[in-house]
């Protein structure tokens, strides 16, 4: 029997809880039609996201595009076609793949599996960002150069924490609804590795507690700046990350197993910590910076 698992219309960081809802019924060797026929956006999160659900899965998954061309079009030109042939069996015509060139996607959706990979995210955000950063969200150059750090150091994590590789992608939107028309920059980074939880407890950096769960991981790495590193300057990843979020007036969400932490600026209505959500492996960041008004400190 193979299971269908249905991709809501819109899918993002919140509404990705539903697939892994509906991936939760079934165990990890069970075959799976991932269903995305009727998605009509998708954000960064959503695409790597889904790719990183192929890697959770013992047995090979199908995955069903979407139907309408134009929502075709734009994935294939955000890189997820080229990436999800390799984990999925994907059924039906997809649009041949275009070189990097001919993509509107500020960074698309890559592959990172050692640091040469990060480096290399990094130089390519760095050719295409600068004119976009500067002109759509009024950062000034030590601001651009704070988001190419946020990146690398998402990235980063992937190599050093999460035991396997993992994706990353960059996209600028307007916000219409939250930011009242302001533009904002997306980065989404995902993997299927060990998680937070894991991650410390393989350094013995859990703290001495009875409440140790995926939740109080989350807690410990992302709001304490602990990391599986003992060492002094070592693992301060987040930490960084954190702060440079915090000055832009921006987002950070990290979920990990079945938990999930927020920080949450004043235009956002999101929840700051769940618990007891669907569980999924590794871990799945994202950073929102938006558009600044006036001056930033």
């Amino acid at each position: 029997m193979t299971a269908v698992i249905t991709v809501p219309a819109s899918l993002d960081d919140q509404s990705f809880e539903l697939v892994l809802d509906q991936l939760a019924l079934y165990p990890p060797d069970e075959k799976v039609i991932v269903d995305a026929r009727h998605c009509a956006f998708a954000s960064p999160f959503g695409l790597t996201a889904l790719l990183t659900l192929a890697q959770s899965r013992l047995t090979r998954a199908a995955f069903l595009p979407p139907e309408d061309p134009d929502k075709l079009t734009y994935w294939a030109r955000a890189g997820f076609f080229r990436h999800a042939e390799e984990v999925y069996d994907v059924q039906g015509n997809i649009p041949r793949p275009r070189s990097a060139g001919e993509s509107d996607v500020l960074l698309e959706v890559t592959r990172v599996r050692k640091s040469e990979d990060v480096h290399e995210v990094v130089e390519r955000l760095q050719v295409r960002a600068a004119q976009i950063l500067t002109n759509k969200l009024h950062l000034e150059s030590r601001a651009t150069m704070g988001f190419t750090m946020a990146l690398s150091e998402s990235c980063q994590n992937i190599v050093e924490h999460s035991g396997r590789d993992g994706w990353v992608m960059v996209q600028v939107y307007n916000y219409k609804k939250r930011l009242g028309g302001r533009f904002a920059a997306v980065i989404a980074v995902c993997d299927a590795g060990v998680g937070f939880r894991k991650s410390l407890e393989s350094g013995q950096r859990r703290p001495v507690t009875d409440r140790w769960d995926d939740g109080m991981a989350l807690e410990t790495a992302v709001l304490n700046g602990v990391s599986r590193f003992g060492d002094p300057g070592r693992g301060q990843g987040i930490k960084g990350i954190r702060g440079y979020v915090h000055r832009r007036e921006g987002k950070l969400s990290v979920r990990s197993g079945t938990s999930k932490i927020a920080i949450i600026p004043k235009w956002d209505d999101d929840i700051p910590r769940r618990d007891n959500l669907a569980p999924f492996p590794g871990a799945q960041l994202q950073i929102t910076i938006p558009e600044q008004v006036g001056t930033t400190p």
